[in-house]
């Protein structure tokens, strides 16, 4: 089962979505304060499940309706994705991927690790 691991940065605070085996699968903004953080989370665990998938590095790829998993090739070349809420904001990133079946992958852990994820806050 996977968990939301908040954690404090210099600047605020952050969540890392982690799989049932402890690999961190989606990471957030920084927010100001721990509610702003917890209102994100809550946002993944209601939009992720339901998000469609909007593949960006195909040519003439159709947009997908909010909420939804944008998949991209970042400079490097890996490919990346961002979950955006129905209002279209970014409320979790990934790492980069170096294949599409692995992108694909995470987003999939995503969806299956967000809507029961237990919430920890780590020091």
């Amino acid at each position: 089962m996977g968990k939301f691991a908040i954690k404090k940065t210099n600047t605020g605070v952050k969540f890392n979505l982690k799989a049932g085996n402890g690999q961190v699968i989606a990471t957030s903004e920084v927010y100001t304060t721990l509610a702003a953080c917890k209102n994100g989370i809550a946002s993944v665990q209601k939009n992720a499940p339901v998000a469609n998938v909007e593949d960006q590095t195909e040519a003439g790829y159709a947009v997908a309706k909010n909420p939804k998993f944008e998949v991209y090739k970042d400079k490097a070349g890996e490919f990346r994705f961002r979950l955006k809420a129905t209002n279209g904001q970014v409320i979790a990133v990934s790492e980069g991927y170096t294949s599409m079946a692995s992108c694909e992958n995470g987003i999939e852990s995503v969806k299956k690790n967000a809507a029961d994820a237990e919430i920890v806050v780590e020091e």
